[in-house]
């Protein structure tokens, strides 16, 4: 079993090739692909590599499948004993992609 774990819009995943998951907008596309090389951790099988703290010569491939908003939250704010309340709601862009390899670099 192959995973790694990077990061990505300030929030760190854990995946395996071919998952598909839900990522924070991503907005520099070039044609449909994108390339992530903040990976913080790579198992393969009994090999493990912890990055200090990114792995240097590992990158995660992947392809974006759409754009979508995710589900509308409330925000409240509320003050007591003044009568005030605002609320309003929001609704973040997602872009769901499908990983599409775990590859080891010599580039850098």
């Amino acid at each position: 079993m192959e995973y790694v774990v990077f990061e990505t819009g300030g929030k760190q995943y854990k995946v395996e090739k071919g998952q598909v998951l839900e990522v924070e907008n991503l907005s520099e596309v070039k044609n449909g692909f994108i390339s992530f090389d903040k990976v913080l951790l790579f198992v393969s099988n009994a090999d493990v590599k912890i990055g200090k703290p990114y792995l240097v010569n590992f990158a995660v491939h992947a392809r974006i499948l759409e754009s979508l908003k995710g589900k509308k939250i409330r925000v409240a704010r509320f003050k007591a004993k003044s009568k005030y309340r605002r609320v309003r709601g929001h609704r973040q862009s997602l872009s769901r992609i499908q990983i599409e390899k775990i590859v080891e670099s010599s580039k850098k």
